[in-house]
């Protein structure tokens, strides 16, 4: 989302606590609101080749620890935004009620990014 905001006036990389398999909900609940994910590769923190960024934010204790484990020695911030884990919802629920979920966390990070960066415009959510 911060990538589809910024643009060029930022740069911009995705990691998470494990690398995996693209998460179809999130394509689905992406593409509702015109950006498109399907090409992203989930890829861990380790797996970054460039490090030398401004500010890390997680969305998980795991990934704040590893993220402050990562930068100790280097002049980074790290910022945590405690997020619900939409993943809990699949087979709980009806598929409606899993994209549901998605959109909640999809829709409060898009707010909070917007709000801590700056970024007006892009996407109505």
């Amino acid at each position: 989302m911060l990538r589809h905001l910024a643009g060029r006036r930022a740069y911009v990389e995705s990691a998470g606590v494990r690398a995996g398999d693209p998460d179809g909900f999130v394509a689905a609940v992406m593409d509702e609101i015109g950006i498109d994910t399907k090409s992203h590769k989930p890829r861990s923190l380790r797996d970054l080749n460039d490090t030398s960024f401004d500010l890390i934010v997680t969305l998980s204790p795991e990934a704040h620890h590893q993220a402050l484990e990562l930068t100790r020695t280097m002049a980074v911030d790290v910022e945590y935004w405690p997020t619900h884990d939409a993943t809990l919802v699949i087979g709980q629920g009806t598929r409606e009620q899993v994209l549901d979920s998605y959109r909640r966390v999809r829709d409060a990070l898009f707010h909070k990014i917007r709000a801590r960066f700056g970024f007006e415009g892009g996407p109505s959510v």
